[in-house]
């Protein structure tokens, strides 16, 4: 199982749970497709676009069940990157939880892959 995560905000995640889907976040939207990151890519991406946002959740999802609208582009440093062209299905997550801030404003991750396996 390829695991890929979604960090986004508290209110963008409880919108997608209770509509049933989630069309993407602004800079989704202005780019066509949800940015997703892997367990390596994910504590940059955090600091670079997360830091102080104080209600940052971090969703995980099996990479497997987001289908064929699922792509792996270059994207930062010419890494793939986990690209989703589509509306996300929320309930494919395997496991959500908040991103506290550690002291410089960053989101705290933990452990995504020990953490986030089934």
């Amino acid at each position: 199982m390829t695991l890929v995560y979604k960090l986004l905000s508290a209110s963008e995640w409880q919108a997608a749970v209770e509509a049933g889907r989630f069309a993407g976040s602004a800079v989704d939207l202005a780019d066509g497709y949800i940015h997703f990151s892997t367990a390596a890519q994910a504590p940059e991406t955090a600091r670079r676009y997360f830091s102080g946002l104080a209600d940052v959740m971090l969703v995980a999802f099996d990479a497997g069940t987001l289908g064929e609208t699922l792509r792996w582009e270059p994207s930062r440093g010419g890494d793939l990157f986990p690209h989703l062209y589509g509306p996300l299905d929320p309930t494919l997550a395997i496991k959500v939880r908040s991103a506290p801030l550690d002291e410089g404003g960053t989101p705290i991750l933990g452990d995504l892959d020990g953490d986030f396996r089934a």
